[in-house]
């Protein structure tokens, strides 16, 4: 067997791997996305404490979430399709120019308000949604995710039993200042609504959802304030 030959059979068979591969990515891609789409209803939904398994995802979103808006850091509303909308690129312009989605729900005839946020853990990125009761002030439910949080420390951000936390706190105080909750390291003070417990071991990632928090629902401010003077 020649040189030549074996470098010829070597190109045939990177070449042929090589199509497969491409064409079997082309053939997923649209199930990829398809499962990506039902995931982001399924964490909008927990936002509102709604769950939804992946088989009915879609017909609850769209029972319940009954609007959707993008709108800019002064709270106008913006051309731009919320679900579409990529946080991460966003967060990279100018305050100015960011898309801010806002996912409205309607559930037993009162008024949710979805907003989906964005940060920095230990490891790498952490997000989630935030859900608001209609007096845009008192949290309805979170759901927070992570690429690389350590297992059994950061990673608890994702646990419900650390977002069941942060129902009922709030993200303005009593002289309508903005405040919102801060991840403390140790134990919370039980009647304090502006701050839970932190994650033991995990004092990064819970700094970093302290700040995804406040940098997250600081753009929202106007919005917020235009939506309770309406």
């Amino acid at each position: 067997m020649t040189n030549r030959y074996v470098f010829l059979y070597a190109s045939a068979m990177v070449i042929i791997v090589a199509l497969i591969l491409s064409g079997a990515a082309t053939l997923l891609r649209p199930m990829q996305e398809r499962n990506m789409r039902i995931e982001k209803m399924q964490n909008i939904l927990s936002a509102i404490n709604i769950p939804a398994d992946r088989a009915e995802a879609e017909e609850l979103f769209d029972r319940y979430i009954t609007e959707t808006k993008v709108v800019n850091h002064e709270g106008e509303e913006i051309e731009g399709d919320a679900f579409e909308v990529d946080l991460q690129d966003e967060n990279r312009k100018p305050v100015e120019e960011r898309q801010l989605p806002v996912f409205i729900a309607d559930v037993d005839g009162e008024n949710f308000y979805v907003v989906p946020l964005r940060g920095a853990g230990l490891w790498g990125p952490i997000w989630g949604y935030l859900g608001l009761e209609s007096d845009l002030q008192t949290i309805a439910g979170a759901n927070f995710d992570h690429a690389s949080e350590t297992p059994g420390l950061g990673a608890e951000i994702a646990d419900s039993q650390f977002e069941e936390q942060f129902r009922g706190k709030r993200i303005f105080d009593e002289d309508g200042d903005f405040r919102p909750v801060t991840v403390v390291k140790g134990t919370a003070p039980p009647d304090d609504p502006h701050r839970v417990d932190g994650i033991s071991g995990g004092t990064i990632t819970s700094n970093g959802v302290t700040n995804m928090l406040r940098d997250g629902l600081e753009v929202y401010k106007s919005y917020f304030e235009k939506l309770k003077t309406t």
